[in-house]
C-alpha cells in the first residue's frame, strides 16, 4: 500500500490487542460516570450489608461522595459502586463493602510476595478480599481482583481475628496481597494497626496506586512493600492497566521517605513491557530516586486472562533485563517465575559471592550475619531479623 510503513510483529500483536480492548476501555470510561447500581449495597437493617464500614479518606459533594484513597478519586451518587467495586454511597456516606470478608486466606513464605530481603524464611498470614482499582489485561488473580465482594466466596474474619489467626499460625507477618489491598484500604489499615500493636509485621503487596495522605497514614504501621511497577510508559499504563505511572513512582518515593522496606516487581510481557530501552529507563529512575539497594524482581509472564494469546516471556529477555539493571547500578536484581535460574540468589555487591542461595521460595544456604556478608563484611541491604 502506497505511503504505508510495514508493521512489525510486535506492533501487529499490540495493535490487535488494543483494538479488541478499545470498546471495553471506552465502555469502562463511561461506566466511571454512570456506575452500575449496587443491589446489595444496602440491607433490611437500613444499613449497608453485614461486612461494611464507613470509608476513610473521603469528602462529600452535595448528594455525592468522593473517595480520596487512590488517584481514581471516584465520585459516587447514591447506590453507585466505585471503580474498585468495593465502595458505595449510602445516604450520603461512603462505605466500604470489603471489611472482614476475605475471599482468600493462606500462610505463605515471605519469599512468595516476593520479598527476598525481608525476614527470610518467615511465614506470612496472607489475606485478600475482592476488588482492584486497576483493570490489567494480564491479571493473574482476575477471579477475585476483577470481582465485587458479593461475587466471591468469602469468610468472616475481622481485623482482630486476622491477627489472632496469624499468631496461632506462628506467622511473623500479615500480608495484604493477591488482589489490590488499596481497594480494601480500611480493612488493611485497621488490621495493620492491631498487628503492629502485637509486634507482628505488615506487608503490602500492591500496584502502588494510592494517594499520598492515605499512604502516609498506612506507613505508620507498614514494615515492607512489594510494588508492582507495571511498565515505565504512561501510554502502556493506560492501555494495559487502566492507570497512570506517575502516582506509582510517587508511592515509591513516599515509602522510602517513611522508612518502609521496598522491593519492586516488573512483569515482562511480550510486545507490551519487554522493550529493553524502556527497562533501562526504569532502572535509571530507580537508581537515581531510590538508590542501588532496593531489590528489583523481573517476573516471567504466563498467558492468562485477556492476554492468553501471547507466549510466555523468553528467558533470554529476562536475563537481558537483569544485565541492564546491573549495568545501571542496581545491586540486587532477580528473575522470578523461572525455576532453577541462578538469578534468584543474592550476591554480595562487594565480593560477588553468593550470600543467599535460593531454590524457588526456599533458602538453601545463607551467609549473612548481622546484616553483613560473612565473606567480606560488606553490608547487605535488607531487614534480616525481627
Amino acid at each position: 500500500m502506497v505511503g504505508t510503513e510495514p508493521m512489525s510483529r510486535r506492533d501487529f500483536i499490540k495493535k490487535s490487542v488494543v483494538a479488541g480492548a478499545g470498546l471495553a476501555l471506552g465502555v469502562y470510561g463511561v461506566s466511571r460516570l454512570l456506575q452500575h447500581e449496587s443491589p446489595s449495597a444496602s440491607g433490611d437493617s437500613g444499613q449497608p450489608w453485614k461486612w461494611s464500614k464507613e470509608g476513610y479518606h473521603y469528602i462529600t459533594l452535595g448528594d455525592y461522595v468522593q473517595c480520596q484513597i487512590c488517584p481514581n478519586q471516584c465520585v459516587l451518587r447514591e447506590g453507585v459502586r466505585s471503580v474498585c467495586r468495593n465502595k458505595t454511597n449510602y445516604k450520603g456516606t461512603l462505605y466500604t463493602l470489603a471489611y472482614g470478608n476475605p475471599c482468600a486466606v493462606h500462610v505463605d513464605p515471605v519469599e512468595k510476595k516476593p520479598l527476598f530481603h525481608f525476614l527470610p524464611s518467615s511465614s506470612v498470614y496472607s489475606v485478600a478480599t475482592a476488588g482492584c482499582n486497576f483493570r490489567c489485561l494480564n491479571c493473574q488473580n482476575w477471579e477475585i481482583s476483577q470481582k465485587s465482594p458479593e461475587e466471591t466466596t468469602n469468610m468472616e474474619l475481622f481485623p482482630e481475628n486476622v491477627v489472632m489467626k496469624a499468631e496461632q499460625a506462628g506467622c511473623q507477618c500479615v500480608g495484604y496481597t493477591y488482589s489490590e489491598p488499596t481497594a480494601w484500604y480500611e480493612y488493611m489499615y485497621d488490621t495493620a494497626r492491631i498487628a503492629s500493636q502485637r509486634r507482628i509485621k505488615n506487608i503490602w503487596v500492591t500496584n502502588g496506586y494510592m494517594n499520598e495522605q492515605p499512604l502516609r497514614d498506612l506507613c505508620q504501621y507498614l514494615d515492607a512493600a512489594n510494588v508492582d511497577v507495571k511498565s515505565f510508559d504512561e501510554r502502556i499504563y493506560h492501555e494495559l492497566n487502566s492507570g497512570m505511572l506517575q502516582p506509582v513512582l510517587n508511592t515509591l518515593k513516599i515509602l522510602k521517605e517513611e522508612g518502609v522496606w521496598i522491593e519492586m516487581t516488573n512483569l515482562v510481557i511480550p510486545t507490551w513491557t519487554d522493550d529493553l530501552d524502556m527497562i533501562r529507563e526504569m532502572c535509571q529512575w530507580l537508581y537515581e530516586n531510590l538508590g542501588p539497594d532496593y531489590p528489583l524482581h523481573f517476573s516471567r509472564f504466563h498467558p492468562d486472562y485477556k492476554l492468553q494469546h501471547l507466549p510466555p516471556t523468553p528467558i533470554e529477555i529476562l536475563k537481558e533485563a537483569h544485565t541492564i539493571a546491573e549495568e545501571e547500578g542496581l545491586h540486587y536484581v532477580y528473575i522470578g517465575n523461572v525455576p532453577g535460574v541462578e538469578e534468584q540468589s543474592t550476591v554480595c555487591p562487594s565480593c560477588q559471592r553468593v550470600v543467599v542461595e535460593r531454590n524457588g521460595f526456599f533458602i538453601v544456604q545463607m551467609h549473612i550475619q548481622n546484616g553483613a556478608c560473612e565473606f567480606c563484611g560488606e553490608t547487605v541491604a535488607g531487614v534480616w531479623s525481627g
